[in-house]
């Protein structure tokens, strides 16, 4: 599994899915340049020295990020106030990609989860 997959994965996506995905991969990707890109569970993972830190994936009528954490969902519960959440995932709009600020502080917080 590879960012090539990754990849796939997000061009077989139809507009303006592909161009959300694709954005919030970059960002992802630019705020760390370490993790590796993997498909597990038929969606895009982002690992952190091996283990799962992030995932995003596509639905017919919404996107999801997971920082795959109840914890970090909790801790930034106000910052996702405006979104659909879940236990560890939240839905983002299909032609919407996630604010950079949003998605440092997740993947920030998953990260420090990871590395305790």
């Amino acid at each position: 599994m590879s960012a090539d997959e990754v990849t796939a994965y997000i061009e077989a996506q139809d507009e303006p899915k592909r161009s959300t995905l694709l954005a919030v991969r970059q960002s992802i990707l630019e705020i760390e340049p370490s993790l590796e890109q993997v498909i597990a569970w038929n969606s895009p993972q982002f690992k952190f020295k091996g283990k799962y830190a992030v995932g995003l994936c596509a639905f017919k009528n919404h996107l999801t990020f997971s920082p795959q954490s109840p914890d970090v969902m909790i801790e930034h519960a106000a910052d996702l106030a405006d979104y659909v959440t879940s236990k560890s995932s939240f839905q983002f709009a299909i032609d919407q990609p996630l604010p950079k600020t949003l998605l440092s502080k997740l993947l920030k917080a998953r990260l420090a989860e990871l590395s305790k």
